[in-house]
């Protein structure tokens, strides 16, 4: 019998998830196309691993069991899975067809939506994922600014510009890893320590969990200023969840250029880079970025419904108030608990559940609650990407779920020993050696 969203008696039999995984572990480098969503990031024997369906804030996965899910396809279901809205606009479109031999009305009409909502996106260009628009941004910049060296902070996606300065970065020249170098969030001496007159531009987050302090933004935008250097935001996160116009409208902080995709089309794949025209211009003769399918119409017409959703249903706000609760509620129960080593952390559009290594490994304590949420039909990550289509109910069984899962985490804890509460083996971190991040570029 499949498991519901309830205190279900046995973990889910995910038969079927293991014979897919069977055949991806022969077929697929590392079985995942997004190492998110993939097995290495939830308690294998336990998780599914294949979902084949949703609706609203509800899955279903390849063998029948429902879970509630906080994961939202990694980001981009800002209104949830199957809107109507959406998905009647995707249908309609699809009538008239998906990608076309000229330009379609569709990438205009999207373009005054964004022009209107974000802060100094004077000029817009389309293209599929994210790691498009930040490595276009970057290329733009350095046409601009005529520099060629970048600083970052956080994550931009998997080109070779940024991934050089993580673990992963086989295959990459290294004339191209002697380019790129990090700071670190909040702290702007060692953006000040770093920067230097050929750094093109600086790339970072607004925020990921952590929250600007001392006007780190404000004071970010002055350094660079004063260096002649482009800022450029990182929005996948960020943007049209924390606020319609994302962290440039929320702080009042304008970055030169800004980068989205995730939440802004409800699932379809759509990146935008918005930006000053002024630097944008470099796109006209001088930098080659085009795609043939950055003008495919189906996710256009989404993105114009979602959009038009976001902003008539007030969404931000909605994620803001159902995330505070979650929020608020867990470090309630942590509290009572007296758990002092693990909090909710972050805005409340996107909270995470943080472990202290004080009182154990962080990745066993995080997956023996991933374990326990499972069992409660709760598909969990360790964080609360929000919705439009988590509702009071959905939240009100989460935090009954915390309620019942917490004691089993302070048992384990308490008796040092976590490890032997799971029934399988424990997530993994993405990257697995950062000490290579704060890097800073050679003074000449």
């Amino acid at each position: 019998m499949t498991n519901k969203i309830e205190f279900n008696k046995d973990y889910p039999s995910i038969k079927k998830s293991d014979e897919l995984y069977k055949i991806a572990l022969e077929l697929i480098p590392c079985t995942t196309q997004t190492l998110a969503k993939g097995p290495q990031q939830n308690v294998k024997g336990i998780a599914p691993k294949y979902l084949v369906r949703g609706k609203g804030s509800h899955v279903w996965d390849a063998d029948g069991n429902e879970y509630l899910d906080f994961n939202m396809a990694i980001g981009p279901l800002s209104l949830g899975y199957a809107y109507d809205k959406v998905d009647d606009a995707i249908k309609k479109q699809l009538e008239d067809g998906i990608t076309f031999s000229l330009m379609h009305p569709l990438e205009v009409e999207v373009a005054e939506l964004l022009n209107k909502i974000i802060p100094n996106a004077e000029s817009i260009r389309y293209s599929k994922a994210g790691a498009d628009v930040t490595s276009a941004a970057i290329r733009v910049a350095r046409a601009y600014t005529k520099r060629e060296k970048i600083l970052c902070c956080g994550y931009h996606g998997w080109h070779d510009w940024y991934i050089s300065v993580t673990d992963r970065n086989a295959g990459i020249p290294k004339t191209v890893q002697e380019l790129t170098f990090t700071f670190n969030y909040n702290d702007i001496q060692s953006v000040i320590d770093s920067i230097d007159a050929d750094i093109a531009a600086v790339i970072l987050e607004p925020f990921v969990f952590e929250e600007p302090k001392d006007n780190f933004l404000q004071k970010l935008r002055e350094v660079c200023d004063k260096n002649g250097t482009l800022l450029i935001f990182d929005e996948m996160w960020t943007g049209f969840r924390i606020a319609l116009g994302g962290a440039q409208e929320f702080f009042g902080v304008k970055a030169d250029l800004a980068c989205f995709s995730k939440a802004v089309a409800n699932g379809m794949p759509i990146a935008i880079l918005a930006g000053k025209k002024e630097i944008m211009k470099v796109l006209e003769k001088d930098v080659f970025f085009f795609t043939t399918f950055g003008g495919e119409a189906l996710s256009l017409a989404a993105a114009r419904a979602t959009i038009n959703e976001l902003k008539e249903k007030k969404v931000p706000a909605y994620l803001a108030r159902q995330g505070k609760k979650l929020k608020e509620g867990y470090n309630k129960i942590a509290k009572e608990l007296n758990m002092p080593y693990t909090k909710c952390i972050g805005y409340e559009c996107r909270s995470l559940m943080t472990f202290d290594a004080s009182a154990g490994n962080p990745l066993e304590m995080k997956s023996l609650v991933q374990q326990e949420m499972i069992k409660r039909g709760i598909l969990w990550g360790g964080f609360h990407n929000m919705s439009f289509s988590h509702t009071d109910e959905d939240v009100e069984y989460t935090l009954k779920a915390y309620r019942d899962v917490l004691p089993i985490l302070k048992k384990a804890v308490d008796e040092k020993n976590v490890l032997s509460y799971l029934k399988g083996e424990p997530v993994e971190p993405v990257f697995r050696k950062v000490s290579n991040f704060n890097t800073k570029p050679k003074k000449k």
